[in-house]
Formats: structure tokens, sequence, C-alpha cells
């Protein structure tokens, strides 16, 4: 059982989401509003937080900008149907995962338990080596240079997925049906995440020598010794 924080202003909307994981085993709390959301997050250690882009106050991004400042808590974000930006803008921001509104409660449920289970299951006890990059994968750490990276969990799925299959081009399509976990999606969602993997693991971002587009393609991991 999780604890999950669903943050929403709408109180059908809450009482729907609320509803529906709690029917999946979660323990559910929830709050209408930025200010309740951090003081949440501050006084009970939480497993994710369900938080609307729109709340009166302190916005959603604001929101997850701060909670990303302190913590790695996965954060799934509802956003408004077609705007595009605001969900860059909240994957900019450290977001996970997005809904976009109108959601099937079922899609967001399942949405919580795919990120839960990245974020908490741990996976084979593998090392993986790459130049000075260290990625622990039943620890869900990585490491450059011996310092510790802060990954969100996608981030860190994007690096492990790629690390272990250097010099293989792979489209943003393909990235997001074995990154994601997804059969359709928005292709910004791998943009922004590997223009965000950038900033933490190439010297020097603007001209990467690990994380590549290859154009016409996608991106593929340059291996090194």
């Amino acid at each position: 059982m999780a604890r999950v924080l669903v943050v929403d202003d709408d109180r059908t909307v809450r009482e729907v989401v609320v509803s529906y994981l709690r029917a999946h085993q979660h323990d559910v709390v929830d709050v209408d509003n930025g200010e309740a959301a951090l003081r949440a997050v501050r006084d009970a250690p939480v497993d994710l937080v369900v938080l609307d882009l729109m709340l009166p106050g302190i916005d959603g991004l604001e929101v997850c900008r701060r909670i990303r400042e302190v913590a790695d808590t996965p954060v799934v974000m509802l956003t408004a149907l077609g705007e595009e930006t605001d969900r860059v803008m909240g994957l900019e921001v450290g977001a996970d995962d997005y809904v976009t509104k109108p959601f099937s409660p079922r899609e967001l449920a399942l949405r919580v338990d795919s990120v839960l289970r990245r974020s908490g299951a741990p996976p084979a006890n593998r090392r993986i080596v790459d130049r000075d990059l260290v990625v622990d994968e039943a620890a869900r750490t990585a490491y450059r240079g011996g310092e510790p990276l802060a990954l969100t969990v996608r981030e860190f799925d994007l690096l492990r997925f790629l690390l272990a299959r250097p010099d293989i081009a792979f489209s943003r399509d393909d990235l997001l049906r074995q990154v994601w976990g997804w059969s359709i999606g928005d292709q910004s969602t791998v943009t922004v995440h590997v223009r965000r993997l950038r900033e933490k693991v190439e010297p020097d971002p603007t001209r990467p020598e690990r994380l590549l587009t290859v154009w016409g393609v996608g991106y593929l991991w340059k291996g090194g010794s």
C-alpha cells in the first residue's frame, strides 16, 4: 500500500480520484490548494503526489518545483487538455508523468501504479558503469564522478534503459513504449526528459557527447570505455 497525496481544487475531481486510488489499495489523503499540499508533504512523507496544475494561490508548477527541492517523491500532474506548453513546463520542473483533463479515473490509477512500481520495485541487482557514470539498478541511484545525481523516476528509467543499450538509436515512440510503457502519448514528453537528463550527465549539455540526437531517428547513448 502506498501513501498518495491528491491535490486538486475541484471537489468532485478529488472525490473521484480518491475513490479510484483507494480501490487500488492505496492510502490516500487529499487537499485543495498548493499551500496545504506543501504542508502535507512536509508533515508526513508520501510515496506519490497527484497534482493539479491550476491551483489557487501557489500553482501546481511551483508546488512541484518546491517538492523537487527537498525530495524525489514521484509527481503525476493533471493538466488541461490541449495545453502542451503547460505539460512541457510540468515535465521541466520535475513531474514524472501527466494525465490530461478530462481523464479516465481508471487510466490515472493505472498511471499511478506504473510510476509507483518504477520508483519502488528494485530490478535485478546490477551496476552499469560508463566512464564516470555509475547506475545502481537495485538501489535506483546514479552517480557522476562520485557525486549523486538528482534524477526523477522517469529520468532514472531513461538513463538506465539507454546505458544498457549503447550505440543503438531509439525513436521517441520506441522510448515511450519501452521506458514509459505507453502505446500512445505525447512525444514532447521524451524530448523534455532527454533535455533534462543531458543537463545532469553531459559535461556540456549544449554540446552533448553521450546522449546524442540521431536526426530523423531519435536518440542514442554513445558508449564509452
